[in-house]
Protein backbone atom coordinates (compact mmCIF):
# COMPACT_ATOMS: atom_id res chain seq x y z
CA UNK A 1 0.00 0.00 0.00
CA UNK A 2 1.62 3.55 -0.17
CA UNK A 3 1.50 5.87 2.24
CA UNK A 4 2.40 9.35 2.04
CA UNK A 5 3.79 11.48 4.33
CA UNK A 6 3.88 15.24 4.92
CA UNK A 7 6.38 17.12 7.00
CA UNK A 8 5.56 20.57 8.63
CA UNK A 9 7.13 23.63 10.05
CA UNK A 10 10.37 22.02 13.07
CA UNK A 11 9.85 17.98 11.12
CA UNK A 12 10.77 19.64 7.78
CA UNK A 13 14.47 20.37 9.45
CA UNK A 14 14.66 17.37 10.37
CA UNK A 15 13.93 15.69 7.54
CA UNK A 16 14.82 17.94 4.90
CA UNK A 17 11.89 17.57 2.60
CA UNK A 18 8.57 18.59 2.95
CA UNK A 19 7.11 14.85 2.10
CA UNK A 20 8.12 11.36 1.50
CA UNK A 21 6.13 8.15 -0.14
CA UNK A 22 6.17 5.00 1.10
CA UNK A 23 5.37 1.65 -0.15
CA UNK A 24 3.99 -0.83 3.06
CA UNK A 25 2.84 -4.01 3.57
CA UNK A 26 -1.27 -3.87 4.25
CA UNK A 27 -1.96 -3.83 7.94
CA UNK A 28 1.00 -1.86 8.76
CA UNK A 29 0.14 0.30 11.94
CA UNK A 30 1.49 3.91 12.56
CA UNK A 31 3.61 2.84 14.86
CA UNK A 32 5.77 0.74 11.78
CA UNK A 33 6.22 3.88 9.80
CA UNK A 34 7.11 6.28 12.25
CA UNK A 35 10.27 3.78 13.01
CA UNK A 36 11.03 3.53 9.48
CA UNK A 37 10.80 7.45 9.23
CA UNK A 38 12.80 7.22 12.17
CA UNK A 39 15.41 4.79 10.83
CA UNK A 40 15.63 7.18 7.68
CA UNK A 41 16.32 10.41 9.10
CA UNK A 42 18.56 9.47 11.92
CA UNK A 43 19.86 10.47 15.34
CA UNK A 44 18.64 13.75 15.45
CA UNK A 45 14.60 13.00 14.19
CA UNK A 46 14.91 10.16 17.03
CA UNK A 47 15.95 12.11 19.91
CA UNK A 48 13.37 15.23 18.63
CA UNK A 49 10.61 14.24 16.90
CA UNK A 50 9.52 10.28 17.53
CA UNK A 51 11.16 8.07 20.35
CA UNK A 52 10.65 4.22 18.33
CA UNK A 53 12.20 2.61 21.53
CA UNK A 54 9.33 3.93 23.95
CA UNK A 55 7.08 4.14 20.26
CA UNK A 56 5.42 7.64 21.40
CA UNK A 57 6.14 10.84 19.67
CA UNK A 58 8.04 13.67 21.68
CA UNK A 59 5.90 15.99 23.47
CA UNK A 60 6.16 19.13 21.27
CA UNK A 61 4.78 17.21 18.28
CA UNK A 62 1.90 15.58 16.52
CA UNK A 63 0.95 13.23 14.38
CA UNK A 64 -2.57 13.01 11.92
CA UNK A 65 -3.78 10.35 9.98
CA UNK A 66 -5.88 11.62 7.17
CA UNK A 67 -6.00 14.99 9.23
CA UNK A 68 -7.39 13.35 12.45
CA UNK A 69 -4.75 13.95 15.21
CA UNK A 70 -3.45 9.92 15.99
CA UNK A 71 -4.78 10.56 19.97
CA UNK A 72 -8.20 10.39 18.25
CA UNK A 73 -7.68 7.55 17.06
CA UNK A 74 -5.87 4.39 17.87
CA UNK A 75 -2.57 6.30 18.86
CA UNK A 76 0.84 4.55 17.17
CA UNK A 77 -1.43 1.65 16.82
CA UNK A 78 -3.76 3.07 14.05
CA UNK A 79 -4.09 0.25 11.40
CA UNK A 80 -2.77 2.42 7.77
CA UNK A 81 -5.06 2.04 4.42
CA UNK A 82 -3.88 2.38 1.27
CA UNK A 83 -2.99 5.83 -0.25
CA UNK A 84 -3.77 7.32 3.18
CA UNK A 85 -1.91 10.90 4.16
CA UNK A 86 0.55 11.34 7.44
CA UNK A 87 1.22 14.48 8.74
CA UNK A 88 3.93 15.06 10.95
CA UNK A 89 4.71 18.71 12.62
CA UNK A 90 5.45 20.20 15.79
CA UNK A 91 2.47 21.80 17.97
CA UNK A 92 3.57 25.43 17.60
CA UNK A 93 5.54 27.50 15.34
CA UNK A 94 6.97 30.51 16.50
CA UNK A 95 5.86 33.93 14.67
Amino acid sequence: MQIKVHYISLVKSYTNTSQDEFTLPNGTVLSELLDKIAEDYGQQFKQEVYDPAKKEMKPTFVTMVNGVLMDQLQGVKTSLKDRDTVILMSLMTGG
